[in-house]
């Protein structure tokens, strides 16, 4: 694959992430740009893996991750980012283990942003109104999942015992 130039991450930035880049302009998310590293994964490859303890989280520019358990002999999928999306924040965040697999889609490879905890930390005291943009912009990554997992839970309380079914 021919290396991408930053204008060219920046463009397909700003088209798959809009929520992240419309509080900033061109050039500052030339500057985001410049602090990540762009990763390419064949389908099926694995990005990160269960146990791990993060030292970077990722932004989907194209493809898709898939969430994988093995909490069995078989691995599942639970759960899929799409393009515009965090990936591995909260084990960067938390500093805890991976609890689940991130694995590239099965037949397109995933373009990431890979967001490091060095490039993170001097994102923050270089360009401080990116780093609060991109911090709320996990928040929002964050409240999501919590809000889904809830929905999703409630959905299946109810369909275990019955509750809003008769």
């Amino acid at each position: 694959m021919p290396t991408s130039t930053t204008e060219e991450i920046v463009e397909q930035l700003i088209q798959a992430c809009p929520n992240f880049c419309a509080a900033l302009t061109r050039d500052e998310v030339a500057n985001f740009v410049r602090f990540t590293k762009l990763l390419e994964a064949k389908p099926n490859d694995i990005i990160a893996d269960i146990g791990e303890i993060s030292d970077e989280f990722y932004l989907v520019l194209d493809g898709r991750i898939r969430l994988m358990s093995d909490d069995s002999d078989k691995e599942l999928e639970i759960g899929r980012i799409e393009a515009g999306c965090l990936a591995g924040e909260m084990s960067f965040f938390d500093r805890q283990p991976r609890s689940i697999r991130l694995r590239a889609g099965k037949k397109k490879s995933v373009r990431v942003l890979a967001i490091t905890r060095p490039m993170y930390k001097r994102l923050c005291v270089e360009h401080s109104y990116i780093s609060v943009n991109l911090l709320e912009f996990v928040i929002m990554s964050l409240d999501k999942l919590i809000r889904n997992s809830s929905k999703d839970m409630t959905t299946m309380y109810k369909h275990v015992t019955g509750i809003g079914y008769r």
